[in-house]
């Protein structure tokens, strides 16, 4: 009876060990699992998400800037255009002709007629005309620098130079003797009209500068 009771007393704290072994190993299971649920895999890729709430915001354009921005470009175009001398507000001549070391050059003088002052700039458009408006030759090349905007006030004058050379400096005929000079201000598509003085090209040479402020004579 003694060995039984002994074996008996010995097989329930086995049992009753490996009871709270399985409990503990259940716990520390459980635990475990909460915890990896709970945090972020790792803090760097925590750290580097992206807000983007804060992104979209970021780059979302403004749609009152845009709005100011075209506006600004609209009104700058349409006070450029208003405020471009025009054939109406302008009187058109020649100036006197410049011979010297075998180059002619004639001014050819833009004057404000009009009431209030008004903008050019740039190069005007030149051809030689027969008195029945057919061309002679070609349209004059443009020569220099583009230059800066010349602001007139009312009866004021500018100008841009006609360039041609003498006959026999080059072996290039001259062409005919011309009666108009037809004139398109800068930025017009229209053309003003005026006596050429019978100016002739010669050489293959008819060039014109850019508008400068002044007459020239």
């Amino acid at each position: 009876m003694s060995l039984t009771i002994k074996t008996v007393g010995r097989g329930r704290r086995v049992v009753a060990g490996s009871l709270i072994a399985l409990t503990a190993l259940t716990l520390t299971a459980c635990q475990s699992g909460t915890d990896t649920s709970s945090r972020p895999s790792s803090p760097d890729a925590a750290q580097s998400r992206p807000n983007t709430a804060q992104q979209s915001h970021a780059v979302k354009p403004s749609g009152n800037s845009a709005g100011a921005t075209n506006a600004g470009r609209a009104n700058a175009s349409a006070m450029t255009a208003s405020d471009r001398c025009t054939t109406t507000d302008m009187s058109l001549r020649l100036g006197r002709t410049d011979i010297g070391a075998g180059n002619i050059r004639v001014p050819l003088i833009f004057t404000n007629k009009g009431k209030k002052a008004c903008s050019l700039r740039g190069f005007p458009g030149v051809s030689l005309t027969q008195r029945d408006g057919s061309a002679i030759g070609k349209p004059a090349d443009r020569e220099g620098g583009a230059g800066g905007s010349v602001r007139l006030q009312p009866g004021r004058s500018a100008h841009a130079v006609l360039h041609t050379v003498n006959d026999g400096v080059s072996d290039t005929p001259c062409w005919k003797n011309s009666q108009n000079v037809s004139v398109y201000p800068p930025g017009s598509k229209e053309s003003m009209t005026t006596s050429s003085g019978g100016l002739r090209v010669c050489g293959g040479t008819f060039t014109v500068t850019t508008v400068e402020a002044g007459s020239l004579g």
